[in-house]
């Protein structure tokens, strides 16, 4: 059975925050200190604002194909659609925002994703590899977290609460999107909005092999290591079954899955303090 209680109990109850807000423009006055997150995705572009006791207080999200493989293909696209959300942000909470945390996919240069959020004007606080900021969220003493997001499968590996292995390979949510189209004979958009309203997994025969290389992937680079818990998060284990994929290419081992792993990455980007 893939798990989702114990140690992501406080994380599902942040994301059940988000999904309770995404896009709502609503105006709600913050008088708090507060943390601001930019999770640049393949898919996606996310904002998330935490209070001073890390309640969701705003998260917007944009799909959005600027960056692919941790490199910006539109920049000025990518720098408007920050803007964008961060001015959302800013006139929902009646606030200022001059910083943010921002992340990248392990293995990739961090400074492209600086460019894009210094392009928007913006400082960045914190920048830190996507999966190693999922381990610090939930406060990983060891195991393994497994990101997988639109264009990558990233990995990190803890022990002892160190990061001590991360790794990244070009297979994610894309690729999937991919086989859908040549399978269906659609386009790349028609193939995406099938694969999201699959809530039934009935593509899942389709697309299993995509999903086995990912654990393929995942086995290479935690071979070395003793890992005896596996943590997934990012867009694409929101693919209903993923976890029991996971579950079978991995006997022996836990698999933990957060109730809805699209918000899970900004949200640990958002919480993410070095120190």
């Amino acid at each position: 059975m893939v798990k989702t209680n114990g140690k992501f109990e406080f994380v599902n109850s942040q994301i059940r925050q988000i999904e309770e807000i995404v896009n709502n423009e609503s105006k709600v006055k913050l008088t708090s200190s507060f943390k601001v997150g930019v999770d640049l995705g393949t898919s996606d572009v996310v904002v998330v604002v935490l209070d001073d006791k890390d309640n969701v207080v705003a998260a917007f999200l944009e799909w959005a194909d600027v960056v692919k493989d941790g490199i910006v293909l539109d920049y000025w696209k990518a720098i408007n659609i920050v803007s964008g959300l961060i001015k959302k942000a800013e006139k929902k909470l009646g606030i200022e925002i001059k910083s943010v945390n921002t992340s990248y996919p392990p293995g990739t240069d961090p400074y492209i994703s600086v460019n894009v959020i210094k392009g928007a004007g913006l400082e960045v606080s914190e920048i830190v590899d996507e999966p190693s900021s999922f381990a610090k969220l939930i406060n990983l003493e060891s195991g393994a977290v497994i990101d997988i997001g639109g264009g990558t499968t990233g990995i990190s590996v803890v022990q002892d609460k160190e990061i001590i292995y991360s790794g990244d390979e070009p297979t994610g949510g894309v690729h999937l999107t991919l086989t859908i189209a040549g399978n269906q004979k659609v386009s790349f958009d028609d193939a995406e909005i099938m694969k999201r309203k699959d809530s039934k997994g009935k593509l899942k025969p389709i697309i299993l092999p995509v999903f086995e290389k990912m654990t393929d992937i995942v086995k290479n680079h935690i071979s070395d290591y003793k890992v005896d818990d596996i943590f997934l998060t990012g867009g694409t284990c929101c693919y209903p079954g993923i976890g029991e994929v996971f579950k079978d290419a991995f006997p022996g081992k836990n698999i933990y899955l957060p109730s809805n792993p699209l918000y899970s990455t900004p949200l640990a980007i958002t919480s993410y303090r070095k120190n």
